[in-house]
């Protein structure tokens, strides 16, 4: 059955064909056309699932569609759901849906459950902390690889991971990460201590929780420690967290540099007020910005009473800014995000952005002259070469410069990415054509 055909079965509400459907499908397949569905249709949906294969899937949706589904629920169908939920993945859960579903969502734990839940949401949010599991298997450095295994036999059923084994000593240091390959495969009179790998890498729970993330793509690790600052040991990022970390910081970055909020949920699921709530600050804001460009051309209204002809260039000159600007910036906000530049290395991009601006200017200004040749005099041609060439070095210097200044000032890089940079380029970029004319031919 495709995907048109189960929307299709879910309005007609077939819970033969449903169900037959759903058993043939894994987890992630089912959430992602869970969320093609409304509210009512989730839910139906996820009442025909198993109690094992519900949790599964539950998992793999976003916070707000967890709550469409949850509100659903009887409360011991409910309860029974939170309780066998990852604590990692609760607090999530819980840190992003309303105060009344969170209290609701608290109060259905066992007391061992809330404890561990609340021991994550005390971490800023935002941090790996908030995101760590606790649940982790940790050995002693004395231990031999046959003890360490027997460890694991008895307390790896409550672990959401024993692939990496965090090794510490007496006072619950971390000391070095043993991996499960590695104790299976040693002699079992071996110590633990010297199966350790030393030269591990860490984070304090309070570090972001994208930075621990991208290290771990950075450091090809499956499981990251969490240490507290005294280097104790509290948990473990694992990968799978960590992608999803990775998606969010991307999605959200795409949202800003297209200029618009991020959503929390399926798009599908989302209410028209809700998209245009997302988008409407950011429009009025370059609305606003946009007044520059309209102040610039009453100032130069005389030249252009005198030349009209120069307004024939005025999209050519602003599109070719915008487009230089908005490549620029598009560029060093993903450099920024994968650290491949640092807000100290601001003199050297202004250099690099610099050089291309001009390099990319040059092309256009070649080929300026030959369109403006066209459509006016030589003169006015040579007015767009000058032009194009100072504004696409001028937009990509802005371009570069401004999401670097951003993170230097703690403002998230892509909310100064291209809408922001085009709209400023544009005034900007008026101010140089039009000086350019008043220079070049003498108005």
């Amino acid at each position: 059955m495709g995907s048109e055909e189960f929307l299709e079965f879910v309005k007609e509400q077939d819970l033969p064909f449903l169900k037959d459907w759903l058993s043939t499908q894994p987890p992630h397949a089912i959430a992602a056309e869970l969320v093609r569905v409304d509210a009512a249709g989730m839910a139906l949906v996820f009442r025909l699932l198993d109690k094992g294969k519900a949790l599964a899937v539950f998992e793999e949706l976003d916070p707000s569609d967890q709550q469409a589904i949850l509100e659903g629920l009887r409360d011991r169908a409910f309860r029974e759901l939170v309780e066998e939920m990852d604590p990692d993945d609760r607090a999530r859960l819980i840190g992003e849906v309303p105060a009344k579903v969170a209290r609701r969502v608290l109060a259905g734990l066992s007391p061992y459950e809330r404890q561990m839940t609340a021991a994550l949401l005390g971490y800023p949010e935002g941090s790996v902390g908030r995101i760590m599991t606790p649940e982790v298997v940790v050995i002693h450095r004395n231990l031999t690889a046959a003890d360490a295994i027997d460890v694991i036999r008895t307390k790896g059923g409550s672990a959401e991971t024993v692939y990496t084994l965090p090794v510490v000593d007496d006072g619950r240091k971390l000391v070095g990460v043993a991996s499960l390959r590695d104790l299976v495969t040693a002699d079992r009179d071996e110590l633990v201590d010297a199966l350790a790998e030393k030269d591990y890498v860490s984070v304090r729970a309070t570090d972001e929780a994208e930075y621990a993330a991208r290290l771990m793509r950075e450091a090809n690790l499956l499981d990251l420690p969490i240490v507290d600052s005294e280097d104790r040991v509290l948990g473990f990022l694992t990968i799978d967290d960590a992608m999803e970390v990775v998606e969010a910081a991307d999605t959200e970055d795409v949202y800003r540099q297209s200029g618009s909020e991020p959503l929390a949920g399926a798009y599908l699921l989302a209410g028209i007020r809700t998209l245009a709530s997302r988008r409407a600050p950011w429009l009025l804001l370059l609305f606003v910005a946009a007044i520059l460009t309209i102040n610039v051309l009453d100032v130069f209204e005389e030249n252009l009473a005198e030349v009209t002809a120069l307004a024939l260039f005025i999209p050519m000159i602003t599109g070719a800014g915008g487009n230089t600007g908005a490549q620029s910036s598009t560029a060093v906000v993903r450099a920024l995000a994968l650290s491949d530049v640092r807000p100290r290395d601001l003199p050297r991009v202004l250099w690099r952005e610099a050089r291309v601006g001009a390099f990319l200017g040059l092309t256009l200004a070649m080929a300026g002259i030959g369109v403006g040749m066209m459509f006016a005099d030589f003169d006015l041609a040579l007015v767009v070469a000058i032009a194009l060439l100072a504004v696409c070095t001028w937009a990509a210097i802005v371009g570069g410069s401004m999401p670097l200044l951003a993170k230097k000032l703690g403002i998230d890089p892509a909310v100064v990415s291209a809408p922001m940079v085009t709209t400023l380029v544009d005034a900007t970029g008026l101010v140089i054509y039009f000086t350019t004319a008043r220079i070049v031919l003498g108005i």
